[in-house]
């Protein structure tokens, strides 16, 4: 049995990691933190488990083996400095920080103390995915010239964070930033999984509808890699349909997604086919349960911290190039 705590239930996505470990046998919630009573406590009633409002008691806890956490987007770094030096698995919901000087003073202590941390992406992990991240780097598609990706919702038009639970998201010192922060940082990850880290970035992000006026509801960047590429994502509360048009363009050939038939390989002049599809890897809760459990190599997780790390420092530069006007040089991780 693996027991695991939570650390703040502030996300949206908390109801659906409680549901993953309730539903499996080989898991356990064995404590709710929550530096905001009232809903650490609903949130632990519903699930049948204990709240504590002491962090420093949750983190010294014996049965527990690993840490999900869940809070507002500005609130990751004190919980993570709190919680990486325990040196028990950490999940930490998306972004992993919201500025990059955080990231990298949370990723000496992570070294420091050896503490696996993987965040709450997923989209690189599918079949699909893992099939494309495998047909670029064989050269399939010769030099990759360019690539695009929409992450996009209509959260503002369903105006989904008017409840005080998730209010957070319209409070730019809890959230960081608004859509772009929230559905960006998916679209700019997504590309760097396949396509290597951002040499620098320019972006224009603003706010269309006036329905969450603190924050930003839509934006549009443009990235320009290290090998060359350049690269186009969206994000965005305002997306009322359409498709999301994940595209890699390479010398030799396309990848793109189609609605029915998943990933196809499109070369000119021929038949698009499908891309074979990879093996998935663990997401979110049962990434942990698999790190926890020994399931995954150092070697995966360290790649997918940086991974994470460099989608920061991209999604940095890319709010900073707004306010700017022009392009801004993303830092590097040191590898």
């Amino acid at each position: 049995m693996v027991r695991l705590a939570l650390l703040s239930a502030a996300h949206t996505h908390t109801k659906g990691f409680i549901g993953n470990i309730t539903a499996n046998d080989d898991r356990d919630l064995a404590v709710i933190y929550d530096d905001v009573a009232d809903r650490g406590q609903r949130f632990a009633a519903e699930a049948g488990t204990e709240y504590s409002g002491d962090l420093a008691a949750v983190l010294a806890r014996d049965d527990v083996d690993g840490f999900i956490v869940c809070a507002a987007n500005t609130q990751h770094v004190p919980l993570l400095r709190a919680a990486v030096p325990v040196g028990k698995p950490i999940f930490c919901e998306k972004p992993f920080t919201t500025s990059v000087d955080d990231a990298l003073e949370l990723h000496e202590l992570i070294q420091q103390h050896g503490t696996p941390v993987h965040m709450g992406y997923f989209q690189p992990f599918t079949p699909d995915m893992q099939g494309v991240i495998a047909s670029v780097a064989s050269g399939a598609l010769g030099q990759i010239t360019h690539a695009r990706y929409r992450n996009a919702h209509a959260a503002a038009y369903g105006r989904w964070f008017d409840s005080p639970d998730l209010s957070w998201f319209t409070q730019p010192d809890l959230s960081g930033g608004g859509a772009f922060m929230d559905m960006g940082t998916h679209a700019v990850h997504r590309l760097i999984s396949v396509l290597g880290p951002v040499a620098e970035a320019m972006a224009i992000i603003g706010n269309a509808s006036g329905i969450y006026p603190d924050v930003d509801d839509h934006g549009v960047a443009w990235l320009r890699f290290v090998n060359g590429a350049l690269g186009t994502v969206e994000g965005s509360w305002v997306q009322t349909g359409g498709m999301g048009g994940f595209e890699i363009v390479g010398s030799e050939g396309t990848i793109f997604e189609h609605p029915e038939r998943g990933m196809l390989l499109g070369r000119s002049r021929e038949e698009p086919v499908e891309v074979a599809a990879g093996e998935a890897r663990p997401t979110t809760v049962d990434r942990l349960v698999a790190t926890i459990r020994g399931e995954l190599t150092r070697e995966e997780l360290n790649a997918d911290l940086l991974c994470a790390i460099d989608a920061v420092a991209a999604m940095d530069a890319c709010y900073a190039s707004s306010e700017s006007g022009g392009w801004v040089a993303v830092k590097q991780v040191s590898r």
